[in-house]
């Protein structure tokens, strides 16, 4: 699925002129904040089927029925945000933002479909629907582009493409409408308004640059900036397959080797991005849309650092998650406070947004891992 993405915001770089490649990528910003809800349906439905695979109907039925509501009430929330989002954001129309908020409907139901398979270890399943999205995405999003070459155009595609994973994913559905047991809703929106609050805060985190570049920086920097985060998203997204995989494990752990385990592969896989963009700068610059974005290929490195330690936190989110320590939030937002003081407060320009955005990720990548609020003690006490 990240690699068809990932090929996706390539074949974007080189449809787009660099105006336009600013103005998806923050579209993507809002895609990505968008599907935080998604996110936590998956992974409260994955830690719920885990830990107690004796309930897995009636979990699963009570899950569809909240899954089909939150994903209404998301896909309206972001088309009602067109009209704030689109003169922030310098979009030449509403309509970029309304097509966000319809493909985040399909994508909500995507999340909780992924979280029944990944809580049975149904891998097989579950790389058809993440197959289903990256393909849905890549394969739409490109027809749109080379039909009319233009954001629009390309959120027409990806809200088509978005069912393509729904399909993968709807056996998963049969049967499983009745089953839910009395109090079960309940208890399961608690968790899942817990799990989708660390999870805003964490996408809020991971794609605010791409957002502030667009409204802070010329139409010009900003399109050189998306095009160092195709780099730096590439970085973030290649080793979220470990988050994904080891979860139950993380869910099921009475100590920290899975945590240790998890964390040392992704930190390594971020430290050979690094030092591959190090070596291969023209690799790297081929790979971020050639050289129209020459500007910007002496700075690559630094989005290969942002992305890599972004990754590292977002495997400590998920690994809160998966035993309910929900008090990460709060250092997360402490983050995202740090990054707007920085990049508002005292000015920046695409080096230093850059910069800012890979020192701060790293910092809470530290602090995260070692801070004791995420102990199981607090994970009890949280509920």
């Amino acid at each position: 699925m990240n690699i068809a993405v990932y090929g996706f915001n390539i074949v974007a770089a080189r449809i787009l002129d660099t105006r336009d490649l600013g103005a998806l990528t923050a579209l993507f910003g809002i895609l990505l904040v968008g599907t935080v809800a998604a996110f936590g349906l998956q992974a409260t439905t994955a830690r719920r089927i885990a830990t107690s695979p004796q309930e897995v109907d009636q979990i699963i039925g009570a899950s569809l029925r909240l899954t089909m509501a939150v994903a209404a009430g998301v896909g309206l929330a972001v088309a009602a945000s067109s009209i704030g989002l689109t003169p922030a954001l310098k979009l030449s129309s509403y309509w970029p933002v309304v097509l966000a908020g319809a493909a985040l409907v399909p994508l909500t139901i995507m999340g909780t479909l992924s979280g029944i398979a990944q809580g049975q270890s149904r891998w097989g399943t579950l790389t058809a629907i993440y197959l289903g999205n990256g393909v849905g995405r890549l394969v739409g999003g490109t027809v749109a582009m080379l039909i009319d070459p233009s954001p629009t155009s390309a959120m027409v595609g990806i809200a088509i493409g978005s069912w393509l994973p729904i399909v993968a994913g709807a056996p998963l559905m049969i049967g499983h409408w009745t089953m839910a047991a009395r109090g079960t809703g309940r208890h399961l929106l608690r968790e899942v308004t817990m799990s989708t609050h660390a999870l805003l805060a964490y996408f809020v985190l991971s794609n605010m640059d791409a957002l502030i570049a667009r409204n802070r920086l010329g139409e010009h920097d900003s399109g050189l900036y998306a095009s160092g985060l195709i780099l730096a998203k590439a970085a973030l997204f290649l080793p979220q397959f470990v988050s994904v995989v080891l979860f139950p494990d993380l869910a099921r752990s009475t100590d920290d080797r899975a945590r240790l385990r998890a964390v040392s592969i992704v930190a390594g896989m971020g430290a050979l991005a690094v030092a591959a963009t190090v070596a291969l700068p023209d690799v790297a610059q081929i790979l971020t849309g050639g050289s129209k974005y020459a500007e910007v290929s002496d700075r690559l490195w630094l989005f290969a650092v942002s992305g890599s330690s972004l990754a590292i936190v977002h495997l400590l989110v998920f690994d809160a998650l998966a035993r309910r320590a929900h008090g990460i939030v709060v250092m997360i937002w402490v983050a995202v406070a740090a990054v707007l003081a920085i990049t508002y407060g005292v000015g920046v320009g695409l080096t230093g947004l850059v910069v800012t955005m890979a020192t701060v990720s790293a910092a809470l990548a530290v602090v995260v891992y070692a801070a004791p609020v995420l102990g199981r003690d607090t994970a009890d006490r949280l509920g």
